[in-house]
């Protein structure tokens, strides 16, 4: 389950219904879904079969044209140059839109001088709109499995801000919830 931070005032929502509303508010689409269709590391076809009606109403609704299934471990080759690669603030050209399998991420979401953090899990589905300034990292256990929608997989491309908000955050996942934290001269307020 999703767990909704407003770093800068403490506010923390745990609710899904909460969650849904408030991201909604923001534009920021969410959704929770069944696990109990396929095990967590059952394969990428299993995973892609046992969603099917779930991928074709998205690609519908949203205009995508394909779905995979992303498969991020500990000893994935690269992972600190991929985490690297998403961990400044950017946007894309296209939504960003994740159904988490396994693992778990937090995506910093920048909106209008206010940043949002929200931690998703197994069950959760984000579609983060194009143009919205964003990051994201993986938690401590450096592991996510997510199907991922794409419109034009050349779109996905992340176009940096430089804007270096993302130095005022840091992210901390602890246990099933984290706690996302402003940071201030390099100590956690």
């Amino acid at each position: 389950m999703a767990v909704l931070r407003f770093p800068d005032t403490n506010k923390k929502l745990e609710d899904e219904q909460e969650i849904r509303a408030a991201l909604g508010a923001l534009g920021i689409e969410y959704e929770r879904w069944s696990l109990d269709r396929v095990p967590p590391d059952g394969s990428a076809d299993d995973v892609l079969s046992a969603y099917a009606a779930e991928i074709e109403e998205m690609k519908r609704r949203g205009g995508y044209v394909t779905a995979d299934v992303i498969d991020v471990t500990p000893e994935t080759p690269g992972l600190e140059t991929m985490l690297k690669k998403f961990d400044k603030e950017h946007t894309h050209s296209e939504d960003e839109v994740r159904f988490i399998v396994a693992g778990r991420g937090i995506f910093f979401l920048a909106l209008d001088e206010r940043v949002a953090s929200v931690e998703v899990g197994p069950g959760d589905m984000l579609r983060v709109p194009r143009g919205t300034k964003h990051w994201f990292t993986l938690c401590e256990d450096r592991r996510i499995r997510a199907i991922r929608w794409f419109q034009d997989t050349t779109g996905w491309t992340p176009h940096y801000t430089d804007s270096g908000v993302e130095k005022n955050y840091q992210s901390l996942c602890f246990g099933p919830s984290y706690l996302g934290q402003r940071v201030a001269g390099g100590i956690s307020v």
